[in-house]
């Protein structure tokens, strides 16, 4: 269900879309490509200097010329030792930048999401993107430069064979078949099996946010032992994923072992009989020999980090996934100076959640601009659905939203954000400063429209307590808050964008008593001329609205004022009535 919501990109896409960002670095990669042919370039003369050094020895050559190939030996040695750990650094910071440069635009997508669609694919997978999937790749980054290296030294050895005997050069491509062999079954199994890892450990993630995030209830309903159980689950599911791209990787790895053996035993067959038959010389052979077991290393590297490359390249086609997905609209314009009147209206609107069961049932309501709706009902009626809906958080699969005459369809996300401001129970303290924390919301507010918003939220006395004020750093790890205080917060910062269309999705569930009438006050001040919708745990805050909606399995099914609703002795009367015992 996850993979159809977060696309995965296509082998040539994730390609294609990583080129991009490396291009974006020209010069750096240019002088990648140049040290690291120099560095493989000296390294490849080591051997044939060693093998002209045999020969001169067995040729009884004179003091000089044993000096002469023994200084530059030692000069293309020392050369390729500098070279190579230049390009190291060269090549490591060409892929790091690119992919700093993915990781940014991911997370703008991910920040910028359509919110159905991150509803629908669940935190669990958008968080091992940005998390787990990230780290995959920025640990790759790191292979990037041993195997850029790698692949230069391979292609200049075979230049080196080129110099030396060419039925030595023959002898060795015998290699290549089993190599070919070993890839075309190996690779296929490998991209299915990281793609079924990185499949696994979004099923794992989303299971241990959903058991952080649920933990009161999950003691609540003494359900510890059925949730360990499904974290087991999903757990074991990973770690099974995780060994079946293991194995293959061992017997891949293997057969790379096999494969050198017979290469090394070819080359030093060929080259026996040649010297025996005059053909070549031992300085050869032995340069050729030389050659060979240093391309152990390289090809070994190559051939092993296959390994990282497929499961690197499981996570980067997750991250260019929700990179190439539609690029999100941005802010058109200042903000306006003076709040627009606007009035919401919905006409049959209907909705599912994928291919679950209709959760709306043709809901029809008005709310005139500057008037309050107070939706209520039981757990499950539909009243967040539809206060999201009518908010534009998320489009309604059936039926129509207008907010001041315009479909909401037609408002660009970010225009959107600035008509509608929603408060939920769930709000989160960011890690920084207060001042900080609030002006996620309007990055360029004074720090008297901060005082002034916190006012208006109720705020202004305990943040005037605070340490440092408005520099005390909060969230995790820093200055504790209380959910009330949190709460003001996250009225605060609608304070400062100053919607003319406000959301209360129980935004004072979690307060005590004194901390919900606080908060019941600071709703009122922040409602004031503004058009809202309140979706109320407490029904003394519904009774504070203009009108209220009595919503019951997906439809609206009594509607009006407190007043009227009380008088007419249906489904509110029974709530109101229950209430006030």
């Amino acid at each position: 269900m996850t993979a159809a919501i977060l696309p995965v990109a296509t082998g040539r896409a994730t390609a294609a879309a990583f080129w991009r960002k490396l291009r974006r670095y020209p010069l750096l990669g240019l002088a990648s490509v140049l040290v690291s042919a120099a560095a493989s370039g000296s390294a490849v003369m080591v051997p044939i200097l060693l093998g002209r050094l045999v020969d001169l020895v067995a040729d009884r050559g004179s003091t000089g010329d044993l000096l002469g190939i023994a200084a530059w030996t030692l000069a293309a040695g020392l050369s390729a030792a500098v070279l190579t750990g230049t390009a190291r650094w060269l090549v490591a910071e060409w892929g790091v930048r690119a992919c700093a440069d993915l990781r940014e635009e991911v997370l703008d997508h991910a920040l910028r999401m359509d919110a159905a669609r991150l509803e629908a694919a669940g935190s669990g997978d958008v968080a091992s993107r940005v998390t787990d999937d990230v780290e995959q790749v920025t640990d790759a980054t790191q292979l990037a430069a041993d195997v850029f290296g790698a692949m230069v030294t391979v292609a200049i050895t075979f230049a080196g064979f080129a110099t030396l005997d060419w039925r030595i050069a023959l002898a060795f491509l015998v290699v290549f078949p089993v190599y070919a062999v070993s890839l075309r079954r190996f690779l296929p199994q490998a991209e299915a099996r990281y793609a079924a890892e990185r499949r696994a450990v979004a099923v794992r993630t989303q299971s241990l946010l959903s058991t952080f995030h649920g933990a009161r209830t999950v003691h609540a309903y003494g359900m510890e032992d059925r949730q360990g159980a499904r974290v087991e689950q999903a757990s074991r599911g990973a770690v099974v994923a995780r060994l079946k791209a293991v194995r293959g990787f061992l017997w891949f790895a293997n057969v790379m072992n096999y494969a050198e053996a017979i290469g090394l035993t070819a080359v030093l067959l060929a080259g026996f009989l040649l010297v025996r038959a005059d053909a070549s010389t031992v300085g050869e052979v032995t340069a050729a020999a030389l050659l060979f077991h240093r391309l152990f290393g390289p090809l070994g590297m190559l051939l092993v980090t296959f390994n990282d490359v497929q499961s690197a390249g499981a996570a980067l086609a997750r991250l260019v996934g929700v990179a190439d997905l539609e690029p999100p609209a941005r802010r058109g314009g200042d903000r306006p100076t003076t709040r627009p009147a606007t009035s919401v209206v919905a006409t049959a609107v209907r909705h599912h959640y994928l291919d679950g069961p209709t959760v709306l049932h043709d809901v029809s309501v008005e709310i005139p601009a500057g008037q309050s709706l107070a939706v209520v009902g039981e757990s499950g009626a539909g009243k967040t659905t539809l206060a999201a809906i009518l908010g534009g958080v998320f489009p309604a699969t059936g039926g129509e939203v207008l907010l001041g005459g315009r479909s909401v369809k037609d408002l660009a996300p970010d225009e959107l954000r600035r008509v509608v401001g929603v408060v939920t129970q769930e709000v989160h303290v960011f890690a920084g400063t207060l001042a900080d924390d609030l002006r996620l919301a309007v990055p360029d507010a004074t720090d008297q429209d901060l005082h002034a918003a916190l006012k208006l939220a109720g705020a202004d006395e305990w943040v005037a307590a605070l340490p440092d004020g408005l520099a005390t750093r909060v969230g995790d790890g820093e200055h504790p808050l209380t959910a009330s205080q949190a709460q003001q917060l996250a009225l605060a910062r609608i304070a400062l964008v100053d919607p003319p269309v406000v959301i209360l999705d129980e935004a004072s569930a979690e307060a005590g008593s004194a901390g919900a009438r606080q908060l019941d006050q600071a709703s009122a001040a922040l409602l004031a001329d503004r058009t809202a919708i309140v979706v109320a745990h407490r029904l003394t805050q519904a009774q504070t609205c203009d009108r209220i909606a009595v919503m019951a399995h997906g439809r609206i099914v009594e509607l009006g004022t407190p007043a009227d609703l009380i008088a007419a002795g249906g489904a509110y009367a029974t709530l109101w009535a229950a209430w006030s015992r």
